[in-house]
């Protein structure tokens, strides 16, 4: 018998006078007991220090009560939205496997796998790997729902997702920028294979058309979502700026925003004085940062909240699908970003 795990059902069942199968549903949360019964059973659980077998609970129930969360960098972002999904998965009692691909589509294809061996319920996934994922079929043959975030994956398969209303954010800070008096603007963005750089990209074309203003090839930059890849971005931007003016720039994340600073810095320049400045997910609790930067914040925690919330519903309407034949609707949910204008952008020209 299991040290930790010090006394078995049978030998609680029998000192309470009760059937096994009453003190198991007590256990398992499952059918009718009276309030009566209940106290006294966790009451002699407690007493008992009675470890539930979770291994063979699994095999029963088919459930592993464990959920698998890919991200490519545990840092940043992806560290709050994970504690979002945390707060709503604990809160149902299950645990997590937290996995980082540093950003390796084959140590994305390599986890899933993993995780797909240990029975996983459900998967939680910001896909770094541009081309069809053949895990994401297995994972659906297997009936283990999966919730994209950050990046929507290249797939034949339907799948679920949580993703910020990125053409909505790049919008924004082109109406803003705009209202300034901004008519060349510049954008850092990430590659077009990402869902997220497309989206973010296509915004703000699509933003510029709208405000009749000229978009110009020259000052749309593409790279990794890194702060090398903002800072030689902007370096090339400030290095062509006579050939190809602009008075604003946006660059569409975190790392990249702090790349572009650096480069201003290095040709010292200042924003808003020499180049108005929007960043993403540029956060400074503190208040550190002067003058303060203007940028799209990202609904973190919230995001990992919903994630969580989807793929509970997601699992919970697959065992109907099993039991009842009741199919599941796949969906995308957006939730939208805000602009929180600093002093980086707001001085009209």
């Amino acid at each position: 018998m299991d040290e930790i795990n010090r006394s078995s059902l049978k030998t609680i069942a029998q000192e309470l006078n009760l059937s096994i199968s009453t003190v198991s549903r007590v256990v398992n949360g499952t059918g009718k007991i009276s309030a009566a019964t209940r106290k006294k059973v966790m009451k002699a659980l407690e007493k008992h220090q009675y470890v539930p077998n979770q291994i063979a609970r699994s095999l029963k129930t088919n459930e592993t009560m464990t959920v698998g969360v890919i991200v490519p960098d545990i840092a940043d972002y992806f560290a709050t939205v994970i504690k979002g999904v945390d707060a709503v998965l604990a809160s149902k009692e299950y645990s997590i496997i937290l996995v980082d691909t540093n950003e390796q589509p084959e140590k994305e294809h390599h986890y899933m796998r993993l995780l797909y061996e240990k029975r996983i319920d459900g998967l939680l996934l910001a896909t770094v790997d541009p081309e069809e994922n053949k895990w994401i079929t297995e994972y659906k043959k297997k009936n283990i729902p999966i919730v994209f975030f950050d990046n929507e994956p290249v797939t034949s398969e339907k799948c679920d997702a949580v993703m910020l209303d990125n053409i909505k954010a790049s919008a924004m800070v082109v109406n803003h920028l705009a209202e300034m008096g901004h008519k060349n603007i510049a954008i850092i963005c990430g590659e077009r294979s990402e869902s997220t750089a497309k989206e973010r990209s296509d915004g703000f074309r699509i933003a510029m058309k709208n405000k009749r203003l000229p978009v110009d090839l020259a000052l749309i930059k593409e790279g990794s979502f890194h702060l090398e890849s903002g800072y030689q971005s902007m370096v090339e931007l400030l290095n062509n700026r006579k050939e190809h003016p602009f008075t604003a720039v946006y660059a569409t994340s975190y790392k990249m925003t702090c790349g572009a600073i650096k480069a201003m810095r290095e040709f010292n320049l200042r924003y808003p004085d020499d180049i108005a400045l929007v960043g993403f997910d540029f956060i400074d609790e503190y208040g550190l940062i002067e003058p303060s930067i203007t940028s799209i914040i990202q609904p973190v925690r919230n995001i990992g909240c919903v994630l969580a919330s989807r793929l509970l519903e997601s699992m919970q309407n697959n065992k109907k699908h099993v039991e009842e034949d009741v199919y599941t609707v796949t969906q995308t949910i957006r939730l939208p970003p805000e602009l929180k204008v600093g002093a980086s952008s707001n001085k009209r020209i």
